[in-house]
């Protein structure tokens, strides 16, 4: 790599982040089209802007031995982005790549399950999530990003924000869910996060800026259900698209 070719990658790499932040994509495309382009980069000595078929074929097929199909696509993407929106040159190569195509069914939580998973969990924050998420439907993230003045406790329904396709939607509310979150907020009165993270504990719980980790609760999620001797491919996706509890 000479330093020409290593300061004009940097130099379109910060391009690259600018316009996908100004096409509006969500933080986890952003992240992995922006991977994509480092990951591409290094492989080709950080020269990528006249990839030839057999290069691309060379690198996806070496990208497949060491990950999965979903990675691939979204290199395959996050590169066509590069191309088509930094270098603004024609994407040709878009058949290069057709994944296997697969159905397969999620393993769900059954009620029974959900019931000793929130026994189970012994921090409170975590255990009132849990159950949120459950009750409503809704995935990981959905729920971290909840906020007080999304319920509306008066129609019995929760706006769930930026879910999946960069769309809103409402959810019903359970009163069991609605009576739970009111007693949970009154134990930390955080004036706009629903679940604020717990770096301080509970009593700094009201000054929070962002709301709990979500590494933390994967990783909580997935010791509760091995303790619970729940058999799931992917727990954290399981718990998380199940149907309402209430």
């Amino acid at each position: 790599m000479t330093p020409a070719s290593d300061s004009n990658f940097k130099q379109n790499y910060q391009t690259h982040l600018k316009h996908l932040k100004l096409k509006g994509l969500q933080p986890k495309t952003i992240e992995a089209y922006s991977r994509a382009i480092r990951r591409i980069g290094a492989y080709f000595e950080y020269q990528i802007n006249a990839l030839s078929e057999q290069q691309l074929t060379d690198y996806f097929t070496d990208l497949l031995d060491t990950h999965s199909w979903s990675a691939v696509k979204l290199d395959l993407y996050g590169l066509k982005f590069y191309y088509t929106h930094v270098l603004h040159k024609p994407w040709e190569n878009i058949d290069l790549i057709k994944p296997p195509k697969a159905q397969r069914l999620p393993d769900i939580v059954t009620v029974e399950e959900a019931k000793r998973l929130f026994l189970a969990t012994l921090t409170l924050s975590y255990r009132v999530f849990y159950f949120t998420v459950y009750s409503l439907g809704l995935r990981l993230g959905e729920g971290l990003r909840l906020q007080v003045s999304d319920i509306d406790a008066y129609r019995r329904r929760v706006h769930i924000r930026d879910s999946k396709g960069n769309k809103d939607r409402l959810v019903p509310l359970p009163d069991a869910t609605l009576d739970l979150l009111r007693r949970f907020w009154s134990v930390h009165r955080h004036p706009v996060l629903l679940f604020p993270n717990r770096h301080g504990g509970l009593k700094a719980a009201h000054r929070a800026t962002t709301p709990m980790d979500r590494g933390g609760v994967q990783t909580t999620l997935r010791k509760v259900v091995q303790a619970c001797g729940i058999k799931k491919r992917s727990p954290c996706t399981a718990f998380a698209t199940v149907m309402p509890l209430i």
